[in-house]
């Protein structure tokens, strides 16, 4: 393995990490309303792209990094769908979502 390859891998290891505490976060609380659904699709089309970008290369460090981040951004986007109505705040409480029926007025 060449040096160019560590440094590849490692700025793949810390941008993929930075989406671990959102993940979590999200997991935990129930709720992914601070996220865009757009910046999640887009992003997670620019990574789908890398990730080809990468196969076609065979370049290990893009490969991993971005088959990584692509499978969190999955994990966020699902999220994202299904708890959209409700969420849960870090105390335990439930907090009504904006597109919760029962928080509209009439």
């Amino acid at each position: 393995m060449h040096g160019v390859d560590l440094l590849g891998f490692a700025a793949g290891t810390l941008t993929t990490v930075s989406f671990i505490p959102q993940v979590h976060k999200a997991w935990r609380t129930r709720s992914c309303t601070d996220l865009s659904l757009g910046m999640l699709l887009a992003f997670g089309v620019g990574i789908f792209l890398w990730l080809i970008y990468g196969l076609v290369l065979w370049e290990a460090p893009i490969i991993a990094a971005n088959a990584v981040t692509l499978a969190l951004i999955l994990v966020l986007l699902w999220m994202k769908l299904k708890y959209r109505t409700g969420r849960i705040k870090e105390t335990g409480k439930v907090v009504q979502g904006p597109n919760d029926p029962s928080s509209r007025r009439s």
